[in-house]
């Protein structure tokens, strides 16, 4: 219900072959409602004349509902209307009269059976509006991004947007953005396309799950890195597709693994400038055999490219699809890390045979993406905002995180094992062997620091005891606190060892 003028719309179901009289019908509707509490004391009711015309009903029927109701003391009139009176002293609230208390809760209805991980796995990935605490994983530094700047861009497109953009638009996405977008790719990493082969969707999670609703069958074989990302694992098992964890190493994806134990797989999923979550690049020799056996197995390879761009120790790595010459990759970017997790927005290459299968997908999913931040991003990289809002933060998030290795290791000295920070958002740092990750991560996380165990992502192959810092989100001052609250729980999770081996 929602309020109107006069009051509340009721929508009153009325039954005209009925043998029950349509005011009667009124009647019992609106006391129902007010029994069961639908209908609170002092709601304000449609007055007769509005009912009567939302019904299509004489307006003498209703009048003579409400004043059934209003003799029995159900309503109560005023200046102001009709309103529900108080009756809660006066009256008992009991549910329908078609309702048999001794019958229980009827049974659930019948529901195909989620992937027994989804829980988990969705879990994993509910983040929430919530102030980042250290050293939580997946949050970039929302408050340095230029929010004014964004504001004036986004105010300067809705004031001249044409009535037509208010319509629906282009499934694939706006046009001036997957230009933008192209030029962008091609320039900075190496992407072969054209603005034709680009597809703006809401997030990359919407991306990679539109790769698996046109490229995989229930029970058709996808290779997946092990450990996984959360998210490309929850859309294939969504697809119920026949998940085949394959190792990585220094080199990135073991493709020989791949080959030896799912040689005919329908796809392979990959994030090759960064191993998420272990942070390796794959190196050329991988990255031409894993090219070769999608070519030779007609097989498609999902490029997952999330934060590429904050590659700070070293040039940017080109794009696995650069080296494509076969059309298997799907490049898959987006702009959450790099602009805003809400802005909602990212984009996929999408090889040209697969293009008109991946429109369609991508039509039925949501029509489109809406408007407004499609052009405002759009002008945001065509004025220049974007490239230098890129380069301000990878300078950031260069100075945090070589923050966070050298407080760790000023802080843990030889306890943790820190590597020089060179790409992305978050570090991994290994523990000792014998230690419980788990153990100590659930106990960081009771004292307000969250950490993940590299273990929790993985599914056959096993990992050294590793804990995952996220650091994106994080100001100086609360690198340190953190810092200093995870040394004092590392510091009584040895001393219960300790007492524990006496």
């Amino acid at each position: 219900m929602k309020w109107v003028g006069a009051g509340r719309f009721l929508a009153v179901p009325l039954d005209a072959d009925s043998r029950i009289p349509l005011h009667r019908q009124i009647y019992g509707d609106v006391r129902e409602r007010i029994l069961t509490g639908a209908l609170r004391a002092g709601t304000l009711l449609p007055s007769t004349r509005a009912l009567a015309s939302d019904l299509h009903v004489a307006r003498s029927t209703v009048v003579q509902a409400y004043e059934q109701l209003r003799a029995e003391g159900y309503l109560e009139s005023e200046r102001g209307g009709t309103r529900v009176a108080d009756i809660a002293g006066d009256v008992r609230v009991t549910a329908p009269a078609t309702s048999r208390p001794d019958s229980g809760p009827p049974p659930p209805k019948r529901l195909p059976e989620l992937p027994s991980s989804m829980l988990q796995l969705r879990n994993a990935l509910t983040i929430g509006p919530r102030a980042p605490r250290p050293f939580r994983a997946a949050v970039p530094a929302v408050d340095a991004f230029p929010i004014s700047l964004w504001t004036q861009t986004v105010n300067r497109i809705l004031r001249r947007a044409p009535g037509k953009q208010l319509a629906y638009g282009d499934s694939l996405g706006l046009m001036p953005l997957r230009e933008a977008i192209a030029d962008y790719l091609t320039a900075a990493r190496g992407v072969r396309c054209s603005a034709a082969q680009i597809v703006v969707v809401n997030g990359s999670q919407h991306a990679l799950t539109l790769c698996a609703s046109a490229l995989v069958a229930p029970g058709d074989e996808v290779w997946i890195e092990d450990p996984f990302y959360v998210g490309a694992r929850a859309a294939f098992e969504l697809a119920r597709a026949a998940l085949v964890p394959i190792g990585v190493d220094d080199e990135g994806l073991c493709v020989s693994e791949g080959i030896r134990r799912a040689p005919h797989a329908r796809a392979a999923f990959v994030t090759p400038s960064r191993q998420l979550p272990l942070g390796v690049t794959m190196s050329v020799a991988r990255r031409l055999e894993l090219l070769d056996w999608a070519r030779r197995s007609r097989a498609w390879i999902i490029e997952d490219d999330y934060d590429s761009e904050f590659r700070y120790a070293s040039r940017p790595i080109t794009a696995l699809q650069g080296l494509d010459d076969a059309g298997s990759v799907i490049y898959v970017g987006t702009f959450s890390k790099v602009m805003f997790p809400a802005l909602r927005l990212a984009y996929m290459v999408v090889p040209p045979a697969l293009l008109d299968r991946m429109h369609t997908v991508r039509f039925f999913s949501d029509f489109h993406t809406e408007y407004l931040n499609q052009a405002a991003m759009a002008e945001f990289i065509r004025q220049g905002h974007f490239e230098r809002h890129v380069r301000r933060m990878r300078t950031t998030y260069a100075e945090r995180a070589n923050l966070l290795a050298s407080a760790l290791r000023d802080r843990l000295g030889d306890r943790i094992d820190v590597p020089t920070p060179t790409a992305g958002l978050t570090l991994i740092a290994g523990l000792r062997d014998g230690d419980d990750a788990v153990a100590i991560a659930r106990e960081s996380t009771d004292a307000g620091v969250e950490l993940v165990p590299v273990s929790a992502f993985t599914m056959e192959h096993p990992v050294r005891p590793m804990l995952l810092f996220g650091f994106g989100g994080l100001a100086p001052r609360e690198i340190g606190e953190g810092v200093d609250a995870f040394a004092k729980i590392l510091e009584r999770y040895d001393a219960k060892l300790k007492r524990a081996a006496t």
